[in-house]
């Protein structure tokens, strides 16, 4: 019942990666790094030296090293050791005991965590069983995850079913993760493709998260440039209308089109680019709201109710505008 013995295979290439059912894509302010169960008692079923396992640390460490950069939250699944029979449960008709309690538990060297990572303890295939996971990813209004590790057919990609089913986007990075056998692998893929996920490489993911970085940064420049040629002078206030007028230009619409009620990232395409613009401007004005706040209220009635609780007195030299109360 313990695990097998895994021979050397080559990881899948871009050219042989199935085709995805959706065009998800990957943006840095929504997603999360999940490095799954990359601990030496799984590892050390692979040959050392060999792909696939080679391939694997190098590319995970790609993948956390690009997260790391853009303030992408990283976090690591790992099972505990010497599990009692009772937190084990059924696994142990499967697998048998499972790893000690000793080195076989650890996450592998090379992949460490690092400060500010976050270590999950895991019980069951799936990451999201029994642990708080999805609470972290709310707290941190996160709706996308990025999942590598093994096994591929085993926990990642339960793992990637579940979070499909909480309305999170997934992203199966096909050779960042690793399986029991070159069939088995391919079966997760094509599985993940065809039902639950965006299949992609590494080197496609970097390549994405690169130009979403790129595209979110020109945004930022552009709101900064209007904000500084059109918002209100010194002495002068935003009101509600001012506030409709800088969300219709962001959304190329008529200010009189836009409700006070209106759902605007639902019903108006208000997408998280242009929502960080908004919260870029509002703070510069005072205004310290977050990007979760203003997603989790999407109306300009709500985003004003919001914008008048959080608002400070203006501050004597600062030619930006102040929220006027009342």
């Amino acid at each position: 019942m313990a695990l097998p013995a895994i021979l050397p295979y080559a990881m899948p290439t871009q050219a042989e990666l199935p085709a995805n059912k959706v065009a998800w894509t990957p943006d840095p302010t929504r997603a999360a790094l999940l490095i799954h169960d990359m601990q030496q008692y799984f590892v050390d079923a692979f040959t050392p030296g060999q792909s696939p396992i080679v391939d694997l640390l190098a590319n995970i460490n790609r993948l956390r090293s690009m997260c790391h950069a853009l303030g992408i939250p990283v976090i690591y699944s790992a099972q505990p050791g010497a599990q009692k029979p009772e937190d084990r449960g059924l696994q142990t008709q499967f697998w048998g005991p499972g790893m000690s309690d000793g080195v076989h538990k650890e996450i592998v060297a090379d992949l460490a965590p690092e400060e500010g990572d976050i270590v999950l303890t895991k019980w069951r295939y799936n990451a999201f069983r029994k642990t708080n996971l999805l609470e972290r990813l709310q707290e941190q209004g996160r709706d996308q995850l990025i999942i590598c590790g093994i096994y591929a057919h085993i926990g990642v990609l339960m793992t990637t079913c579940d979070a499909f089913m909480q309305d999170i986007e997934p992203f199966f990075v096909a050779d960042a993760v690793a399986d029991f056998s070159r069939e088995d692998h391919e079966m997760a893929m094509s599985y993940a493709a065809k039902r639950c996920a965006v299949t992609l490489t590494t080197q496609g993911m970097l390549d994405a998260l690169g130009k979403a970085q790129a595209e979110q940064s020109e945004a930022k420049a552009a709101a900064e440039v209007s904000a500084s040629s059109e918002a209100p002078g010194a002495g002068e206030s935003l009101t509600i209308e001012h506030l409709r007028v800088q969300i219709a230009e962001l959304l190329h619409e008529a200010p009189g089109n836009l409700g006070d009620d209106d759902d605007l990232i639902h019903d108006w395409g208000m997408d998280s680019v242009r929502v960080m613009s908004l919260v870029e401007r509002f703070r510069r004005g005072g205004a310290e709201v977050t990007f979760v706040e203003l997603a989790e209220r999407p109306t300009i009635a709500q985003w004003w109710s919001l914008l008048l609780a959080k608002a400070k007195p203006a501050l004597p030299n600062i030619d930006y505008f102040a929220v006027q109360r009342g």
